[in-house]
């Protein structure tokens, strides 16, 4: 399936990519080569396989999510660069004020 110069351009704009003219051409072709792939694909007869979606038998492999205590908060803090009262301080970011220690 070949895609005319317009589509790769259409195709570019719909992916918010902005082509230059020189490339549409290289683009064109492996676009057009990734579609007649595709359709290679499609052509194979897929009765009786079963559909999947991975390839290999896969568990659980999280843990329970059980509660558990936080860590203190001078433990989560002693290595802040900034510590402002039980938080970290960070910049402000809709002013131009320095954050107190």
């Amino acid at each position: 399936m070949s895609l005319s110069i317009d589509q790769v351009r259409k195709v570019a704009k719909l992916a918010r990519l902005e082509l230059p003219e020189s490339d549409l051409a290289r683009m064109q072709q492996q676009l057009s080569a990734i579609l007649d792939y595709i359709d290679q694909l499609n052509q194979l007869n897929t009765d009786g396989v079963e559909p999947l979606a991975h390839p290999l038998p896969v568990q659980n492999v999280f843990r329970l999510d059980e509660e558990t205590p936080s860590l203190p908060v001078d433990e989560a803090l002693q290595n802040a660069p900034n510590r402002v009262g039980d938080y970290f301080g960070v910049p402000a970011v809709f002013t131009d004020e320095p954050v107190s220690h």
